[in-house]
């Protein structure tokens, strides 16, 4: 078969476009999910740079959590709203290969970076004294920057591997999205060592950072155990209860994801992997606002702080 020069025709995403109505109704419920998305992802990184008690680790990484959260569900979310309403669910080679690699560099940096914030809650709980010597900022910048420099890396090189396979014209993507393993099914060679290669690397990302997140647990539980007094012991799971939903609607998604029996209804998998990626970011900062004292003193100060902001304005004018 000849070979076609995909940087000169378009993609076509099928979603679910055998369903119209069903479309009208998603289109509605994603946009709804990507307002509160954008609302309460950014409410966290502008309370986060403005209220100098919340500068410390948890709240650092938590902001990069955030900051995440707004660029994976913006790479993709836009798009499959504009095709919801449309009859051209097209997309270009260009802007495909783009919502593919974000997508994927924020996916695997997640990964990391919850596996990075339970390390920083593992010594906030097991050596409360050096906290502030072990995780000083300096170390705080390079487990950052550790987490983003994986995260790219990873999809730098699933990126390469994909989009140099050879492909023959087909050119149904069906999924709402540019998903990796659907754009290397597109191509007219034997793509079992790329599946191979893909499914090592969604191990590796996913599982290890899992692990390091339960050997951090297992040293909270151990330390929080043998804390005498049953008040100290109360104290010490709600600093680290949000961290453990989060991971739990993470890695509890992911997993239901993949480990699932195949469904007969292909529409019924699309539907599983959109709300995969639209609830888990617009949960994050519910999860770590509600009952959060601090959160709510720093939104109390900043609300309070406009309010006044805004009397002085009228006074002047």
């Amino acid at each position: 078969m000849e070979r076609t020069n995909w940087t000169d025709i378009e993609f076509i995403l099928q979603g679910l476009s055998e369903y119209p109505r069903a479309e009208k109704l998603l289109f509605a419920m994603c946009l709804l999910m990507y307002l509160v998305i954008l609302l309460g992802n950014s409410t966290l990184v502008i309370l986060t740079l403005l209220d100098s008690h919340l500068h410390t680790p948890v709240y650092f990484f938590l902001c990069h959590l955030s900051f995440l959260d707004i660029w994976y569900t913006s790479s993709f979310i836009p798009s499959v709203l504009i095709h919801f309403l449309s009859e051209k669910k097209t997309i270009s080679f260009t802007r495909c290969v783009v919502q593919m690699s974000v997508s994927y560099t924020m996916g695997s940096t997640e990964c990391v970076l919850l596996a990075v914030m339970a390390y920083d809650r593992s010594i906030g709980i097991c050596n409360p004294l050096r906290c502030p010597i072990i995780m000083s900022k300096a170390l705080c910048i390079q487990m950052a920057a550790l987490s983003w420099g994986l995260g790219f890396l990873n999809s730098l090189t699933e990126t390469i591997l994909a989009v140099q396979l050879p492909f023959c014209g087909k050119n149904l993507i069906n999924h709402f999205v540019c998903e990796i393993l659907a754009f290397v099914k597109l191509a007219c060679t034997d793509i079992s060592l790329s599946e191979i290669t893909i499914m090592v690397g969604n191990v590796i990302f996913l599982f290890v950072p899992l692990l390091l997140v339960c050997i951090s647990y297992i040293f909270i539980l151990s330390t929080v155990l043998r804390i005498d007094s049953a008040e100290g012991r109360k104290k010490a799971f709600p600093t680290c209860s949000a961290h453990i939903m989060v991971v739990t609607v993470f890695y509890g998604t992911i997993l239901f994801m993949y480990m699932k029996p195949k469904s007969k209804d292909a529409a019924f998998d699309k539907l599983i992997a959109l709300f995969y990626g639209v609830v888990t970011p617009m949960l994050n900062p519910i999860i770590y606002s509600l009952r959060n004292t601090e959160v709510h003193d720093a939104m109390r100060k900043l609300t309070a702080r406009l309010v006044l902001e805004e009397r002085m304005r009228n006074l002047y004018l």
